[in-house]
């Protein structure tokens, strides 16, 4: 049974992207196959994957706006198992034109319904907001992966989040999950990190991932080079951390 994984939080800066790309990765890497779509006009996961946003064709604005034919819009990565629709800036005024098509909120869905037998996980990388393009995520989404970041402020927001992924299940896709919270940029010596991790922990219980995301640095180098951690450095913390995530959600599915 194939999955389509959101990872929504409209507070930017939380680490979406950055679990987008090497969740998607490592789950390729377990020999699963898998497609992350870009759903951010930053087009941030397409480049960390490798792809040149400025030689792309076609985009997932392309599939949206102008029904392009799906398929058309994937590009393969270096990483065996993984490819990528990507984003491009277009996408910014994509929600003004989406605004008088019929059923705006089900168009991502129909997109991407076709491609569930040619994947066993796809995850959409949301942009920080909560406008239509992420409502269009969260509808065509099985469940939802919510990043935290270890840092103040960390729940600001969180309800509100809450709220609208509520309303979704309510008026357009009642089968929409919370898979789970994911505590990101970790440092276990900062007192504040633990304490957020402590109540993030307490406040959602058994809906916390096992696995932290620890703050490291050849995470944030790994992008620059247009590649996933787990081919700049598989042995750096942040390449095993989001390894032990796709596991942790691998073993979910039984």
């Amino acid at each position: 049974m194939s999955k389509i994984i959101a990872l929504a939080n409209q507070k930017g800066g939380v680490g979406k992207t950055t679990t987008s790309m090497n969740l998607a990765a490592s789950l390729a890497t377990l020999e699963k196959r898998v497609l992350l779509v870009d759903a951010d006009p930053q087009a941030n996961a397409s480049s960390g994957l490798g792809v040149d946003v400025k030689e792309v064709e076609s985009s997932i604005y392309d599939c949206l706006i102008n029904e392009l034919d799906v398929r058309e819009a994937i590009y393969e990565t270096d990483v065996p198992g993984l490819d990528v629709i990507p984003s491009h800036i277009d996408l910014v005024g994509a929600e003004i034109e989406m605004l008088n098509l019929p059923n705006r909120e089900q168009v991502m869905r129909r997109v991407l319904r076709p491609l569930l037998s040619d994947y066993d996980y796809i995850l959409i990388d949301c942009s920080p907001s909560l406008g239509l393009i992420t409502v269009n995520a969260l509808t065509a989404a099985h469940s939802v992966i919510i990043p935290v970041q270890c840092e103040y402020f960390a729940l600001e927001g969180i309800s509100k989040l809450l709220n609208t992924i509520s309303i979704i299940k309510q008026k357009l896709n009642p089968s929409l999950q919370i898979e789970g919270f994911l505590l990101t940029m970790y440092d276990s010596r900062l007192r504040l990190a633990n304490q957020i991790k402590d109540e993030v922990q307490r406040h959602f219980q058994e809906l916390v991932f096992k696995t932290l995301i620890y703050r490291n640095v050849k995470l944030s180098e790994a992008p620059s080079h247009g590649m996933p951690a787990i081919l700049y450095d598989a042995d750096s913390v942040g390449a095993r951390n989001h390894l032990a995530l796709a596991q942790e959600i691998v073993e979910r599915e039984g």
